[in-house]
């Protein structure tokens, strides 16, 4: 099946590229590799604003997560032009913003994590770290970064 096909049968139509909002691109392709720059979590299309431990619980944190994934297949799929280019999703890295008791961010992190294992299968279990952080750009709840490998 492809990586479309997946998409399509879990309804998931992917988003365009969103403008970068400071001094930087939205990704970098070099050599086999591809890195994204960190994407926050939108509701809406706005950010998703919050912070874990104080006003979002684990599960919507999550929810957050598997949104950005979705933000981050689109600005892959525009990076590479066919997502079933892709060998591997290397690596991710994800930022939650939290209380200083908050203490499931992999659980949050686990939003992203399997919804692209979910869409690439093997391809798409990859390495990643998650840690709190005081805030975000926008006040956003979660931003994810993304490293893939494509053929």
């Amino acid at each position: 099946m492809s990586v479309y096909d997946k998409l399509k049968e879990l309804g998931i139509t992917l988003p365009p590229v969103t403008p970068p909002a400071a001094a930087y691109v939205p990704f970098v392709r070099t050599g086999n590799l591809v890195y994204l720059s960190g994407h926050i979590a939108k509701k809406e299309g706005k950010a998703w604003v919050g912070q874990l431990g104080r006003n979002i619980d684990t599960e919507e944190g999550k929810q957050a997560a598997r949104a950005i994934a979705v933000d981050l297949m689109g600005t892959l799929h525009a990076a590479v032009g066919d997502l079933n280019k892709v060998k591997r999703i290397v690596k991710l890295l994800s930022l939650v913003n939290s209380t200083n008791e908050f203490t499931e961010h992999h659980l949050v992190t686990n939003g992203a994590s399997e919804l692209l294992a979910q869409v690439f299968g093997e391809k798409g279990q990859h390495a990643r770290a998650a840690f709190g952080v005081a805030q975000i750009p926008s006040g956003a709840c979660v931003e994810i970064e993304l490293i893939a490998e494509i053929d």
